[in-house]
């Protein structure tokens, strides 16, 4: 098939850039909350206020990886969504393997994946907006 039958490929060199971001930002990320779960910040109406914070503190990283990787319009939601899916697999792994990484007790685990799993889909839905901002400045 002729590469541009799928225009929203991701090259390779978009993919690792993607991936090896993906990996950065999931630990870079699980720090942040692990720390936000020890100040108790993740849970009632303090972890109200850290969620309302991740949709404007995400975007910057969702603009961020689409100049990294140099991706067009069509290309954010893939790539981002290959960032997601990477991050989804590590925090999986994480929790799964080891989940003191997020905290002690179960409850801090809990809020700390929970976040980590917030962040990854408030970031998709701002690649959306993003692609769509993107199209419509040509």
């Amino acid at each position: 098939m002729e590469d541009n039958a799928f225009p929203a490929r991701l090259s390779l060199r978009q993919s690792i850039v993607m991936i090896v971001a993906a990996l950065a930002l999931w630990y870079s990320g699980a720090l942040l909350v692990q720390a936000l779960s020890s100040a108790g910040m993740l849970g009632g109406s303090a972890g109200v206020i850290a969620f309302v914070l991740t949709v404007p503190g995400t975007l910057p990283f969702v603009l961020a990886l689409r100049t990294l990787a140099g991706l067009s319009s069509e290309q954010v939601v893939p790539g981002c969504a290959l960032t997601i899916g990477t991050v989804i697999v590590c925090d999986g792994m994480a929790v799964t393997w080891h989940p003191a990484f997020y905290g002690v007790g179960d409850t801090a685990v809990r809020l700390s994946a929970g976040a980590v799993l917030f962040g990854g889909g408030v970031a998709l839905l701002l690649a959306f907006g993003v692609a769509a901002w993107m199209r419509r400045r040509g």
